[in-house]
C-alpha cells in the first residue's frame, strides 16, 4: 500500500495524542508483578503495547512479540521470575537485535535462559523461578531498556538489586523514566550515586494508576506547526505534563528553537491538562544538537530542518543503528530522493550543511519503522503528493495517525 499525501493550506486542530507506549509497557509489567486487581487506565492502544498485553494473559508456551523491542527485553526479565518454561521470540528483524547484554545479566542474578538458535540473539528459552538478586555491573551505553529490564524486577529479588552502570550512561532520562514509574507503585529504587541505581528488595503496591499520553508522538505535531510557518499554525494537544518524566518532553525545546511555541493550560473543572503549539517569528538557522538522551526524536528533526533549510550537527545517534531499521542509513536514502544529501560521521553523527542533489520524489520507503513515516509524512506541507509506502507500520506506536492527519485537514489517498 503506498500513500498519497497533500496536506491544507495551514494547520487548526486538537488531537487525541495516543498514550505513552513507555509508560504503558512499564505499567504493565508493574502491574503483573504485583499480582493487584487494578490494570492501568489510558494504556496506550499501539502493537507495542498489545504485544505485552497478549503475553502477559497468555497460557502459551511460545511468546511472539513481533517487532517490540521494549516487550522483548522487558519480558526476558519478568519471564525469568516467573514459574514456567517459555519460549520468547519475534519477527526476523528482532532476531538480529542484539539481546546477549542482558541475557548475561540475567543468568548472573540466577536465571535460567538459553539460546533457541544463535548465541547471543533471540528466541530465548526461559525457565522462571525465583531469583537472588545482588549486586551487577553492566556497561552504561547499552540500550536503555536492558538497564530498565533489571530494575523493573529488581524489587522482586530476594536480596534487591545494586546496579553500577560502567562508562558513559546513555539514554538515562529512559532509566529516570523507568524510577519514577516503580516509585508510583512503592518501590524504593534510587541512584546512590551518579552511576549506581539501588532497589531495595520490597514488593510493589497495586494500586489505580493512569498513563500520561506520549510526548513522541507529539514530536511530529511540532514538525507540522514548524513546517507551516507563518500561515499561523495551531494545534492542541491533550494529556501532556509540562513537569513530565519522558525523555522525548524535550522536543517543545528543540523545536523551540525551529519557531514553534509552546503554551499549557489545565481545565479548572476537569483538571485536563492542554497544550497549544503556535508558529513563532526567529528561528535557528543551524542547529547542534546531542540525541544520545533522546534518540527516538532524532527522524522528527532531522526531516524538519531538512524541510526547514536549518543546517545541522547531530550527535549521539549510534543507537539507530538497531533500532527497528538502520536509522541512519534510511534517513540519508530516503532524504535523497527529497533533494537533500546528508552525511553520516563515525556511524553516530548526521550532518547536512545545505547538500543537495536533483529530487527524485520517488515513494519514502518506511523500513517497517513507524517513525519513518510519521516524521516524512509532515513534508507533504513543503512537497506537494508526497508518497508514502507501506504507512501501515504506524501502529507500532501510533495507530491513529493518519485518521489524525485526516481531522486536520490532510488529504490522503491510497494507491495500490
Amino acid at each position: 500500500m503506498t500513500y498519497d499525501i497533500t496536506a491544507p493550506k495551514t494547520l487548526d486542530a486538537s488531537i487525541k495524542l495516543p498514550a505513552s507506549k513507555s509508560i504503558s509497557n512499564r505499567a504493565l509489567i508493574i502491574y503483573a508483578l504485583s499480582g493487584g486487581e487494578h490494570v492501568p487506565t489510558n494504556l496506550s492502544d499501539c502493537d507495542d503495547t498489545a504485544v505485552v498485553i497478549n503475553a502477559l494473559k497468555s497460557t502459551d508456551k511460545v511468546i511472539d512479540v513481533k517487532a517490540a523491542g521494549t516487550a522483548m527485553r522487558f519480558l526476558s526479565a519478568y519471564l525469568s521470575l516467573t514459574p514456567g518454561e517459555h519460549v520468547i521470540t519475534g519477527s526476523e528483524r528482532m532476531k538480529h537485535r542484539p539481546i546477549g547484554i542482558l541475557v548475561d545479566a540475567l543468568r548472573a542474578l540466577g536465571a535460567d535462559i538459553e539460546y533457541v538458535g544463535e548465541e547471543g540473539f533471540p528466541p530465548l528459552r526461559i525457565t522462571g523461578h525465583q531469583l537472588e538478586g545482588g549486586q551487577l555491573e553492566i556497561p552504561g551505553n547499552v540500550s536503555s531498556q536492558f538497564i530498565s529490564a533489571l530494575l523493573l524486577i529488581g524489587p522482586m529479588l530476594k536480596n534487591g538489586l545494586q546496579l553500577t552502570l560502567q562508562g558513559e550512561i546513555i539514554s538515562r532520562p529512559y532509566i529516570d523514566l523507568t524510577l519514577w514509574v516503580m516509585s508510583s507503585f512503592g518501590a524504593q529504587a534510587s541512584w546512590m550515586d551518579n552511576n549506581t541505581i539501588e532497589v531495595k528488595p520490597q514488593p510493589y503496591v497495586n494500586k489505580p494508576y493512569v498513563i500520561e499520553n506520549d510526548w513522541s508522538a507529539a514530536s511530529y505535531w511540532y514538525e507540522m506547526v514548524a513546517l507551516f510557518g507563518d500561515s499561523m499554525p495551531e494545534v492542541r494537544l491533550n494529556g501532556l505534563m509540562d513537569s513530565s518524566r519522558q525523555g522525548d518532553s524535550i522536543i517543545k525545546y528543540i523545536f523551540s528553537l525551529l519557531g514553534v511555541k509552546t503554551s499549557f493550560c489545565t481545565d479548572p473543572k476537569t483538571g485536563e491538562t492542554f497544550t497549544t503549539l503556535k508558529h513563532k517569528i526567529g528561528g535557528v538557522q543551524h542547529l547542534d544538537f546531542d540525541f544520545i538522551n533522546c534518540p527516538d526524536l532524532a527522524q522528527t528533526v532531522v526531516t524538519a530542518c531538512c524541510a526547514l533549510g536549518v543546517s545541522f550537527h547531530f550527535t549521539g545517534l549510534a543507537s539507530l543503528k538497531i533500532k527497528e531499521t538502520d536509522r541512519i542509513e534510511a534517513l540519508k536514502n530516503e532524504l535523497r530522493k527529497m533533494g537533500f544529501l546528508i552525511r553520516s560521521v563515525n556511524d553516530s553523527e548526521l550532518i547536512w550543511d545545505h547538500g543537495r542533489c536533483e529530487p527524485t520524489f520517488e515513494p519514502i520507503d518506511t523500513y517497517e519503522d513507524h517513525r519513518m513515516a510519521m516524521s516524512f509524512a509532515p513534508l507533504a506541507i513543503v512537497h506537494p503528493h508526497l508518497r508514502i509506502n507501506h504507512p501501515e507500520v504506524v501502529s507500532k506506536s501510533y495507530p491513529h495517525f493518519w485518521s489524525d492527519l485526516r481531522q486536520a485537514g490532510f488529504l490522503i489517498e491510497e494507491e495500490q
